[in-house]
């Protein structure tokens, strides 16, 4: 394991003025969460069939930066009741975690259900009941089945009505106890990252046509589902049901015309680009994206815009298709208006040359264990305060909010991280942004994608070297738990970790 050295701040840049003993609401929700390829390892046990992170691990071991993978990861296949435990030891009121489609059905079809990975799940369902914690059920964490990935994965409008039957597989197993379900984690990952960039499984680099394709038919597979457990679920399990999506927040490089439009486009490019069609009056895709792609597409020669069209009927079962809005932030950049010879420097065609805006990140603001991500809480405000705005002030839970190191379980910065962007969150709620729940990524360390386990994320430090994977709380756990007990951001607070583990 590689060891990175980072700074440990004690006010970070950018946050908000310390206001002391800070409480949230009496009914705001505190949670942890996990994904079902970071943590439960057992990749080809009992039954469960290969997916795409399958596939690109074993295939590709030079894609992931540490050379690691899912097989075992957290084990938590095995040592699901230490999660609960867990969970229970935060004394936070949710866990949200994600099925794997292939452990339910492994080859993604509907005419092979695995009734081991049923029985898992129900497992874990059960467990987190009986300990008095209510399971938050993500149907997809970006592990599809390979065999559907053979078939053209999301960019082959076919998976639309797999992934309704699977939907429903899971529905009538588990909705009699699952009364909060998301259809899709962060979809701009999966598709953007994944078709556009390399950067996901499948490990696609196919710039401005796989990202747009493969976007609408997760977008029409959210609103299949919804309208299934709306229709034949939700009377009888009345549960809720929504989608979580993501971004950091674009800070304009100036007070200029041009900055201030570039942050606006910027956030209509990646958040608008899945919100608009299910939380805006038009049901459809941003009009600046509809505008300038369809422009772009028919200068370069095509012969429609290579952003799909929505029929009428996909508009009006889009609208309205979630009861909630997850949202899930970890960053913020600065971005400006970009001149036509600089943008001319992007491939294209490319969703990056549609939306043509440059964008870097401050020196100043504190580094953490990822490249990618650097801490400015005011970023967090900023980006709920925009929600609040655009899309008439949804109910709104944060589903994913954490900090990543490459250190043991003295997490200082970690549990400072907490303190200013849980600050950062109640000062929107305070503004009259409707933030019902903060979830905190991650419940435990895990298989960090194509970082693979060379950055922790998690509450928990697990350890990789010890068959047993053996999990020990950081100083945030304890910092966390007391926010969840309190619902109070205890400022002066600074934990000891269970163990003094430097790793």
């Amino acid at each position: 394991m590689r060891r990175c050295i980072l700074p440990i701040f004690l006010l970070i840049v950018g946050t908000l003025a310390d206001h002391g003993h800070r409480k949230f609401p009496d009914d705001f929700v505190f949670g942890v969460g996990t994904s079902a390829y970071q943590i439960e390892g057992a990749w080809n046990e009992d039954g469960k069939g290969e997916s795409i992170w399958d596939r690109l691990v074993h295939e590709h071991p030079e894609k992931i930066k540490d050379r690691t993978n899912g097989d075992v990861a957290c084990d938590s296949y095995h040592q699901w009741r230490r999660d609960v435990e867990m969970v229970k030891e935060l004394g936070v009121d949710v866990y949200r975690f994600s099925i794997s489609w292939s452990r339910i059905m492994p080859n993604g079809m509907r005419n092979q259900i695995n009734q081991k990975g049923i029985d898992y799940y129900n497992n874990l369902i059960n467990g987190l009941l009986e300990n008095g914690i209510t399971p938050l059920v993500v149907l997809y964490h970006w592990d599809l089945p390979q065999r559907l990935q053979e078939l053209g994965g999301w960019t082959n409008r076919e998976i639309i009505g797999h992934f309704r039957e699977y939907a429903r597989v899971v529905f009538q197993a588990y909705g009699d106890r699952v009364k909060w379900w998301t259809t899709f984690n962060e979809p701009i990952q999966t598709c953007r990252l994944s078709y556009e960039y390399d950067a996901m499984a499948p490990g696609y680099d196919y710039p401005g046509i796989g990202s747009y394709l493969c976007t609408h038919n997760v977008l029409l597979s959210h609103s299949e589902a919804v309208e299934l457990y709306r229709n034949h679920f939700q009377p009888l399990q009345q549960g809720k049901i929504g989608i979580t999506l993501d971004t950091s927040w674009a800070e304009p490089a100036s007070d200029s015309p041009e900055d201030q439009e570039a942050s606006d486009r910027n956030l209509r490019f990646l958040l608008g680009w899945y919100a608009n069609p299910i939380f805006s009056k038009t049901g459809n895709y941003p009009q600046v994206m509809i505008d300038r792609i369809g422009q772009f597409s028919e200068q370069q020669g095509f012969s429609k815009s290579r952003l799909p069209a929505f029929t009428q009927d996909e508009i009006e079962k889009l609208k309205g298709s979630a009861d909630f809005f997850g949202f899930n932030t970890y960053t913020s950049n600065v971005v400006y208006q970009m001149d036509k010879n600089e943008a001319a420097t992007f491939r294209q065609p490319s969703h990056d040359h549609d939306k043509a805006i440059g964008e870097y990140q401050l020196e100043e603001w504190p580094a953490t264990g990822s490249d990618w991500f650097r801490v400015y809480p005011r970023g967090a405000y900023k980006i709920l305060k925009w929600i609040s705005k655009e899309y008439d002030n949804p109910p709104v839970y944060i589903t994913e909010n954490g900090y990543s190191d490459c250190g043991g379980t003295r997490d200082e910065g970690r549990v400072q991280f907490y303190k200013d962007y849980l600050s950062a969150v109640l000062d929107a709620v305070e503004e009259g942004c409707n933030v019902k729940g903060y979830i905190a990524w991650s419940l435990m360390d895990n298989f960090e994608w194509r970082a693979g386990l060379s950055e922790r994320f998690g509450l928990y430090y697990v350890n990789y070297t010890d068959p047993a994977r053996t999990r020990i709380a950081k100083s945030s756990a304890r910092f966390f738990a007391d926010v969840a007990r309190t619902h109070t951001i205890n400022m002066d607070l600074m934990p000891d970790p269970e163990y003094d583990v430097d790793d």
